[in-house]
């Protein structure tokens, strides 16, 4: 289904020339763009059009969960018939894992995970792999932190049909796999049932289940069902199970993924005793034999996300999947208040990196911890196809903010406007303001900030009097 724009507003003003300037520079390959315009100018409807002219998969990021959250409510209202995804931090409160070597203090780590938000990112990452491209995904900075492997979550999908052969066995056993959970009694997200040959799925990334009706080796029935009644909802002829968790273990790999632990631990412990720390070397070797023996029992361990690297299957030093690799090539990003978000994800690896290396100096964490992490600026812009700054003035940017848009000055092109005193008008008016976005129509002449336009007034400060 194509992106479809629905709106009661028309592009008015300079918004139809930055409309055009912006979707011909993606389409003609600019590879970075920026967009000026002060609070409430209409940039974020401006984008929704470009999104509507391009068709392209897009991620708009932004700094923090409240403009994530007002982003996303204008994006589901200018595309109601198209997907939409919210993708943030699932933590209601996080309390990392951290030693402060000067008092001795080991602090372990904590959380409350939000049930809600951890849905919406499941449902965001499922969409994207699911093969429509009218997706748009509003993220915070979480979305450069570490996930799993999307390969092997994208070979974690059920996908089922009506009169499909296949065993109720084998199919519970794709379930358990896709880290679903069996449930007699509370039918919690992630969970399945079985009652006969009726298999009852809660869904993690959506508000409904499926219900599949077996006869022998045969799925006699597909439905949708609601979660606390169960009573049916509609008939499917085929659908989709995506996993239960962003992270997908390899089941084929796992003793050959505890040698390779192992082997890591029992080098580091090595080493600890060649140089006198003899605490740290007996720390270490604790510590992993622990969560290994936890790994082979349960399938997990606290902080089984420090031996992603391990799971991931990714070579020493190499960057951790996120959310940017779900995306297709062709994606395209907006990054919005630029000023601000950009400096918040260039900072993101330096405070995570100072954390852990304490970690593995005093023996709480192998080496192997230091890959899950976010990614460094570098693996940042190395992951970016097209990108769309949304931002005020460079008055009010950052040094490093300054700096990149400059740096995207030089390879693609700016998107603002000038204001002008037209002769035979007794103010400045909105017509010559060429692609400043969202300023529709030429506004009140007189009495709303001093005798001036009240849009005029507010860009006086950012461009001075003469404008």
């Amino acid at each position: 289904m194509p992106f479809k724009l629905q709106s009661p507003y028309t592009p008015s003003g300079d918004q139809p020339q930055a409309i055009q300037q912006l979707t011909e520079g993606i389409l003609n390959g600019e590879k970075y763009q920026t967009l000026l315009g002060v609070t409430g100018s209409g940039k974020t409807f401006t984008m929704a059009n470009v999104i509507q002219n391009v068709q392209r998969p897009t991620l708009v990021l932004t700094h923090n969960k409240t403009l994530v959250a007002q982003l996303y409510g204008e994006f589901k209202q200018f595309f109601p018939d198209n997907a939409v995804g919210y993708f943030v931090s699932y933590y209601d409160y996080y309390q990392p894992e951290a030693y402060m070597p000067v008092s001795g203090t080991y602090i372990e780590k904590d959380l409350s995970i939000n049930e809600e938000l951890d849905k919406l990112r499941l449902h965001a990452t499922s969409e994207l792999l699911s093969g429509r491209r009218d997706i748009i995904v509003v993220a915070s900075v979480s979305c450069i932190y570490g996930m799993g492997n999307p390969v092997d979550f994208e070979n974690g999908i059920i996908r089922i049909q009506k009169n499909q052969t296949i065993s109720r066995q084998g199919f519970l056993h794709s379930l358990v796999n896709s880290l679903y959970s069996r449930s007699q009694g509370d039918f919690s997200r992630g969970t399945f049932r079985v009652k006969g040959d009726t298999v009852d799925i809660n869904l993690p990334y959506v508000d409904f289940g499926y219900r599949i009706t077996f006869f022998g080796d045969d799925i006699e029935d597909i439905e949708t069902i609601e979660i606390k009644t169960g009573k049916r909802i509609s008939k499917m002829e085929n659908a989709a199970i995506f996993p239960a968790n962003l992270y997908i273990a390899p089941k084929d790999q796992m003793q050959q993924i505890i040698y390779e632990i192992q082997d890591e631990a029992a080098a580091q412990e090595a080493y600890f005793k060649s140089v006198g720390k003899y605490i740290e070397a007996q720390r270490i070797k604790e510590r992993t034999e622990y969560d290994l023996e936890m790994i082979r029992e349960l399938g997990y361990c606290n902080g089984i996300e420090n031996y992603s690297r391990f799971f991931d299957r990714r070579m020493p030093g190499t960057r951790p999947f996120c959310l940017l690799d779900y995306f297709p090539k062709d994606y395209l990003m907006m990054i919005d208040e630029s000023h601000q978000t950009i400096p918040q994800v260039s900072g993101m690896y330096g405070g995570d990196r100072s954390r852990k290396l304490v970690l593995v100096d005093y023996g709480f964490r192998l080496p192997s911890a230091m890959d899950n992490r976010p990614q460094n600026f570098h693996e940042f812009e190395s992951l970016l196809n097209q990108v769309i700054f949304e931002t005020r003035p460079v008055h009010a940017s950052s040094g490093r903010d300054q700096w990149w848009r400059a740096d995207a000055d030089r390879r693609g092109r700016h998107v603002r406007g000038r204001w002008r005193r037209k002769p035979d008008a007794a103010g400045p008016s909105a017509i010559g303001c060429a692609r400043r976005p969202g300023l529709v129509g030429p506004g009140p002449r007189r009495g709303v900030h001093g005798g001036r336009p009240l849009r005029a007034a507010i860009l006086g400060r950012y461009l001075g009097p003469a404008g």
